[in-house]
């Protein structure tokens, strides 16, 4: 609804946050259903639509497009911290209030600053309710006072990011990883990919998805998961030894979307190699490198080591004794993927 208000009012001029707002507030009298959505969750979606937009506008991603309920993620987000009542009441669970809907528990995995632990400097700002495929989950947003630490004494090295092997570090060693899935499970993975599209294809245009095709969509979420879970479990465990045993850690600034980008091309000048970038993109997007980067930049920042990002033109060219930037200057790494 937002976007196609959004695309029908920009169509003469460029609609401004403040336009969108004011159309929410008229529809929130006129719609019971949107009524009965907190204020505030509305907000937080024209945000996050706002910025998607602005992303475009500059230069950083493609024009947002309309998605299906069975596209996106589930999300409702509660800004205003005060409003939440968040309340131990066991050593494992707590509870937290949320707006329309009421007290609801959730399991205590970290302490939060509440009650006589909160002060103007540490508090919880806000929270974000999202719906996973093994269940709801609620993320804490936290203002809290950080010490600064100890300058990092250990020692520096630079990280190859790669397919074949996930992080090439320069003093010779890896770090690698099995597959995320089984064979059994990429199997079955596969089977219910193939069913999901037998159902799709079954479904009359403008029909209401079924609910075996929606079983079937959440039994692909659940495997999806059950990757990511662990391909982060690795990641979590990888990026803290290495921040705990490294002080200096430089790595490439790769551009990883335009990387990933379809090698289809247009009518008029189609692609070449198209399945083989197709394969590259999804080994690369399974290794999300630019999660790997972001953990471990916080993870150094807190141990006070620092991650410094080399612009990615020239270094697997350029010999890092002479400076020189030219082909054969450096020797291969017999690796491939790297």
């Amino acid at each position: 609804m937002l976007h196609d208000w959004w695309t029908m009012a920009s169509q003469n001029r460029r609609v401004q946050m403040k336009d969108a707002d004011a159309a929410i507030r008229r529809a929130r009298k006129d719609i019971d259903w949107l009524s009965e959505l907190p204020a505030q969750a509305a907000q937080a979606v024209l945000k996050t639509y706002v910025r998607a937009w602005r992303n475009c506008w500059e230069g950083r991603a493609k024009a947002p497009t309309f998605k299906a309920r069975f596209r996106s993620r589930m999300a409702i987000d509660v800004p205003q911290g005060r409003a939440l009542g968040i309340r131990r009441i066991t050593r494992r669970w707590g509870v937290v209030k949320v707006p329309k809907v009421g007290m609801i528990r959730f399991r205590w995995t970290k302490d939060l600053p509440v009650g006589k632990h909160a002060d103007v400097k540490n508090k919880v700002t806000g929270a974000r309710l999202v719906k996973e495929a093994n269940g709801w989950h609620v993320v804490f947003r936290v203002r809290t006072e950080i010490k600064e630490p100890a300058p990092h004494t250990g020692p520096g090295v630079g990280i190859d990011l790669g397919v074949a092997k996930p992080l090439a570090l320069s003093d010779g060693s890896f770090r690698e990883h099995g597959p995320w899935l089984s064979w059994a499970e990429s199997q079955r993975l596969r089977r219910l990919e193939k069913k999901a599209a037998r159902q799709k294809h079954a479904r009359k245009r403008g029909a209401r998805t079924s609910n075996r095709l929606t079983r079937t969509y959440d039994q692909i979420a659940g495997m999806r998961a059950r990757a990511k879970r662990r391909a982060l479990d690795w990641q979590h465990k990888t990026t803290t030894g290495l921040a705990e045993t490294f002080g200096v850690i430089g790595m490439e600034n790769l551009a990883i979307a335009t990387m990933v980008r379809s090698a289809r091309g247009t009518v008029d000048a189609p692609g070449t190699g198209v399945r083989q970038k197709a394969g590259l993109n999804r080994s690369i997007s399974g290794e999300a490198w630019g999660r790997t980067v972001t953990l471990l930049e916080y993870k150094l920042a807190e141990r006070g080591g620092h991650l410094v990002r080399i612009a990615a033109p020239g270094t697997s060219k350029r010999c890092h004794r002479c400076r020189t930037t030219k082909a054969g200057s450096v020797e291969p790494s017999g690796v491939p993927g790297l």
